[in-house]
């Protein structure tokens, strides 16, 4: 698992450049078992991705799907967590016992605020987490005039 992660990273910083060559946010996905659920809350939203191999069609769908556009997830402080290895079981594939593939969106908060069987696009997901109220908080605290 952390040898196709790691290639899978080394595709997306070659195809997108480094930050500093450009100003393009960087596609940077974590493994399941790097990062615990704790350590989010209130910091980022976690955009879990789980497949029972990272072989699946949906799942590289996903990944190249959100490695087009890294600048909207940055945006909404997202952190794109992947868990393509069923066993042994990952903490977040323990709490969230998905069948297959699956797309699980966090809150800041640490709630589970969605939960897809399919892929989603950048646009759609960027979409579902501008309705959660706490990015229209954050929205409101950066542009005040709006309230």
């Amino acid at each position: 698992m952390r040898f196709v992660l790691t290639q899978l990273l080394m595709l997306f910083l070659w195809s997108f450049g480094t930050v500093a060559q450009s100003q393009t946010p960087v596609f940077a996905p974590v493994g399941a078992n790097d990062v615990d659920k704790e350590s989010l809350i209130y910091e980022k939203r976690a955009l879990v991705i789980f497949a029972d191999s990272e072989k699946d069609p949906n799942f590289i769908n996903q990944v190249e799907s959100l490695a087009e556009d890294p600048g909207a997830l940055n945006d909404r402080d997202v952190l794109v967590i992947l868990d393509a290895t069923p066993s042994p079981p990952s903490a977040w594939r323990q709490l969230l016992h998905p069948n297959g593939f699956s797309l699980v969106i966090f809150d800041k908060d640490g709630t589970r605020a969605l939960r897809k069987p399919l892929p989603w696009s950048v646009r759609e997901i960027s979409h579902a987490i501008d309705k959660f109220s706490s990015r229209r908080n954050e929205l409101l605290e950066r542009h005040p005039a709006g309230r």
